[in-house]
């Protein structure tokens, strides 16, 4: 096999090898773009904004001398219907990728919640079986296992030395 030398570059193609390649646009600039689109048009000031955008388009079309018209009511407002179905077709798509990215979001997030959940439980599982075990050491060196009323009787009996030491010393 014969080898070629021409210089390659790392960053480009195979088969471009001094021609520079051009950056490939981030799928992820367009996704944010219909996140942002789609964030503006569920907005009240959108509401407010194509509200007053419609009604002076049919008061002017409508009030207005014919030679000033440009979308008149004979001809059923054509070129409004137009706009707000051009404006539609391209709003739903939008609209819909924002949330297909939301809810690819969504996904990695419970997945995540998922794991951490079960590392929770993991790490409560060996905490008790390491409270078994110490229990059971206790037992062990002990002969006998520990109640909660033995050891309530061991705090009183030094709380009582306690008390009695104070006594001593408060009576000297």
């Amino acid at each position: 096999m014969a080898r070629t030398n021409r210089q390659t570059s790392l960053d480009a193609p195979r088969g471009l090898s001094s021609r520079r390649a051009r950056p490939a646009q981030s799928s992820d600039r367009f996704g944010r773009f219909s996140e942002a689109f789609a964030r503006a048009m569920g907005t009240s000031g959108f509401l407010i904004g194509m509200t007053i955008f419609v009604t002076v388009w049919l008061t002017w079309n409508i009030w207005m001398p014919p030679q000033w018209q440009f979308d008149p009511a004979k001809t059923n407002f054509t070129l409004l219907t137009l706009i707000l179905s051009l404006q539609a077709s391209y709003a739903a798509p939008l609209i819909l990728l924002a949330q297909n990215r939301q809810d690819d979001r969504d996904r990695v997030q419970i997945e995540q919640d998922r794991q951490r959940a079960e590392r929770n439980l993991a790490d409560t599982e060996y905490l008790a079986r390491e409270i078994v075990a110490l229990r059971l050491a206790l037992s062990d060196m002990t002969g006998d296992t520990v109640t909660r009323d033995v050891l309530r009787v061991e705090l009183r009996t030094f709380l009582e030395q306690l008390d009695a030491r104070e006594q001593g010393r408060t009576a000297s």
